[in-house]
């Protein structure tokens, strides 16, 4: 088995929920989206909302896709697949993970190569 293939095995053990610690044991957030690896992921592309549009469409328009990142780190994560971990310690309120810095899944939590510094926050 590859490394992706290791990486995709570890994040499908993976549920909302469960708590996410960095290396050294520290809380870091509970786990708050799961998303699998794509190798055909494309990049989303941000919709153009015509100004003569309804508002429910404008709405739909300007929605959020996940991930809230910049479109080359979304690409990566994309890819690979990530959890998007929500946590108090930083202002935007999550960070996303990549699934490489997943180092193993045990007991009920997910635990990191990296610490939360190291992390993407939610733009």
């Amino acid at each position: 088995m590859d490394q992706q293939d290791e990486q995709q095995a570890t994040i499908s053990r993976i549920t909302t929920g469960m708590s996410v610690i960095d290396p050294a044991g520290a809380e870091v957030g509970t786990v708050d989206l799961v998303q699998r690896g794509d190798p055909n992921a494309v990049t989303v592309q941000a919709p153009t909302a015509d100004p003569g549009s309804s508002l429910d469409e404008l709405i739909e328009a300007t929605a959020v896709e996940e991930p809230e990142v910049p479109a080359d780190l979304a690409a990566r994560l994309l890819h690979g697949g990530y959890l998007k971990v929500s946590t108090e310690l930083v202002g935007a309120g999550a960070v996303y993970v990549p699934a490489d810095r997943i180092a193993a899944v045990s007991d009920g939590r997910v635990r990191l190569t990296v610490g939360l510094a190291d992390l993407p926050a939610e733009e």
